[in-house]
């Protein structure tokens, strides 16, 4: 075959292989300490009743007898803020107790006594929302109940109290409402998913062997709403934006942004992809070739004394150099080239050769070789599930890491479907996307 006939060495340029992608950020606080931060500017005494009030009005034979008791007593904490979380709400709950002394307030009615207790839950019901502001609103309602109204008997009468308690309980609750979000506040949330923005930027290194890079550039950030369980409050964010893959290098340095404006509000953060590559030497796929053809029966008038194989402009080039027996020189022979494409069994982790056609016009040579590339299409077959499961399993040993100022990562890929086969200078390269959760956590 003359040199013209040679296909011309063309390999593909493999670029960063980038996709986008989706990071969780998750900040975890204790609510055991968000009801102690709570708790410690809330007083024990919540309200001091000093009141005088007409306890007695009725007619005595021919006389109204009015009278007027002074009523005094106390509203207290009687137990510790408790919070516990269900769902996106978050439930809290104060004990309170309450009593009161009235008296008569001259000397005719010096006599008349009464006293009374009670006890009351202050209970409050909050829906967190983050804000675009990174400002968090609890939207919180609450209220209490006594579990016996406080009544004072007096006289023969009853008087009920909470028309005097019940004001002075509810202007503490104002307070505490207040007091709530200021805790909330102290959490520095905005503060928090700018150190897990600038974390998110951190270029990983997914594997030693081959070297494998990946460098995530985040562009957005969402809100992911909030989750409660008996012990912790969780706020989530997904962080949007590209993830690149490189091989054999490092990633160029890549600053961090300012953490952006909240975008819209997301109902869960969403899979986090990432290309895989794995790579099939030239030298792996001549090996294959070369058993393939010693196992086949004697076809051609000589010998196949060497094989080449490389890429040109998307196509897979194999020469055969073949020499009759009696050349004996080392160098002896003529190159003859099929041209095809590579195939890829994604679901069963192989690779193979399709489509295998000589480069030549000569009606001489090719029904000599049509044999030979007919079997070496169904025999040549290079299985990749080692090398993709060794990669694999490197990311997720590499995705689990600690970082600093508190924050942990912990990611997990464990699915890959078929993206791009690519043809470099030096190997088969079979792009995967690998989808799984990435998250940064805090306090977790």
């Amino acid at each position: 075959m003359s040199a013209a006939d040679k296909p011309a060495l063309a390999p593909d340029t493999v670029a960063p292989f980038n996709t986008d992608s989706r990071i969780s950020a998750t900040i975890e606080f204790d609510l055991s300490a968000l009801a102690a931060d709570i708790e410690k500017d809330i007083p024990r005494r919540l309200a001091s009743i000093d009141e005088r009030i007409s306890c007695v009005h009725r007619r005595v034979l021919l006389f109204r007898v009015n009278a007027n008791c002074d009523i005094w007593g106390y509203v207290e904490r009687s137990g510790p803020v408790s919070l516990y979380g269900r769902g996106n709400r978050i439930y809290g709950s104060v004990p309170i107790y309450g009593a009161l002394e009235g008296q008569g307030a001259n000397r005719f009615t010096s006599r008349i006594h009464g006293e009374t207790e009670a006890s009351a839950t202050i209970e409050a019901e909050a829906h967190p929302q983050l804000g675009r502001n990174w400002k968090l609103n609890l939207n919180l309602s609450d209220g209490f109940r006594w579990s016996e109204p406080p009544v004072l008997h007096v006289a023969g009468r009853e008087i009920p109290l909470t028309k005097y308690a019940n004001p002075r309980v509810r202007a503490q609750l104002a307070q505490i409402r207040s007091r709530a979000l200021a805790a909330v506040r102290h959490l520095d949330l905005r503060d928090k998913a700018a150190a897990a923005w600038r974390h998110s930027f951190e270029p990983i290194q997914l594997s030693d062997s081959p070297v494998v890079w990946l460098q995530i550039t985040p562009q957005t950030v969402s809100f992911a709403g909030v989750r409660a369980d008996t012990k912790f409050l969780r706020g989530s964010l997904e962080l949007s934006g590209t993830a690149a893959t490189m091989v054999g290098q490092n990633p160029p340095t890549v600053t961090a942004t300012a953490l952006p404006s909240l975008g819209r509000d997301v109902d869960a953060p969403g899979e986090f992809d990432v290309i895989l590559p794995v790579k099939i030497g030239y030298d792996v796929l001549k090996d294959k070739l070369k058993q393939a053809i010693a196992a086949m029966p004697a076809i051609l008038e000589g010998s196949i004394r060497d094989i080449d194989v490389y890429p040109s402009s998307g196509k897979l080039v194999i020469g055969l150099r073949v020499a009759k027996p009696s050349d004996s020189e080392s160098g002896a022979g003529n190159w003859i080239y099929l041209t095809g494409a590579v195939q890829v069994d994604a679901d069963g982790r192989a690779m193979h050769l399709s489509d295998l056609a000589i480069v030549s016009d000569s009606a001489a040579i090719a029904p000599l070789i049509e044999p030979i590339t007919a079997q070496l299409g169904m025999k040549a077959n290079v299985d990749y599930g080692i090398a993709y499961e060794n990669l694999l399993n490197a990311a997720n040993t590499k995705l689990k890491r600690p970082l600093k100022e508190g924050f942990r990562m912990d990611g997990h890929l464990s699915s890959a479907k078929l993206e791009k086969v690519y043809l470099p200078a030096d190997g088969i390269v079979i792009a995967l996307r690998a989808s799984g959760n990435l998250k940064i956590l805090y306090g977790m």
